[in-house]
């Protein structure tokens, strides 16, 4: 949940700074995400509320009295063509690697090892990013374990990155055990995919 609150707060900031200091409007648009997934603000004034949940739509507060924002849609390309400086100084989409791990322990597989080769490059190169990293397990062995094992699984992939001189303090690293498969399984079974770390670069 932390890492969509981020992208959600990035996309408002970016808002909340395309929205127009002319008298006598003040206008706030809303960008699309990187992914495409949803995302909406809600825009008031002292006579009313608007919410925004469309890319590119746009909400206009009037001065000179109590009046409602209005909503409207504006072009995508008139935005970024007016808004060009705001859109070069903006963020990087985050970047997101997958990691799987061999049944029970914390070795990684030989394509995932490449894999996090990537991934440690691109957060080094990223001035200023943080990481977030979950680990999970599948589903054989007791929970209690699991847990403790995917916190092993994120723990390790974490040391990577500070052992590549990346901030300690801009890595966060969790287990979530058996929970959130991304291959529904019964519970005791080996499945691979499973078996992974997720990092997201941002």
């Amino acid at each position: 949940m932390k890492a969509q609150r981020f992208v959600l707060w990035l996309s408002l900031t970016a808002a909340a700074l395309l929205a127009g200091c002319s008298t006598p409007a003040t206008r706030v648009v809303l960008l699309p995400q990187p992914d495409g997934s949803a995302s909406a603000v809600v825009v008031e004034s002292n006579a009313g509320e608007v919410t925004l949940d469309k890319p590119y739509q746009r909400a206009t507060v009037r001065a000179g009295g109590p009046r409602p924002p209005t909503l409207d849609q504006v072009d995508a390309a008139q935005v970024r063509a007016q808004n060009k400086a705001l859109f070069e100084v903006a963020p990087p989409a985050p970047k997101r690697y997958t990691v799987y791990f061999e049944m029970g322990d914390t070795s990684l597989t030989p394509a995932s090892q490449r894999e996090m080769t990537t991934a440690l490059i691109e957060a080094v190169a990223r001035i200023g990013s943080d990481i977030v990293i979950t680990g999970y397990t599948d589903t054989m062995g007791a929970v209690v374990r699991n847990d403790e094992l995917s916190q092993r699984r994120a723990q390790q992939v974490r040391q990577m990155f500070i052992d590549r001189r990346f901030p300690a303090a801009r890595i966060e690293a969790v287990g979530r055990g058996e929970r959130e498969l991304a291959v529904p399984t019964a519970d005791e079974t080996s499945e691979s995919r499973n078996r992974r770390v997720t990092i997201e670069v941002r």
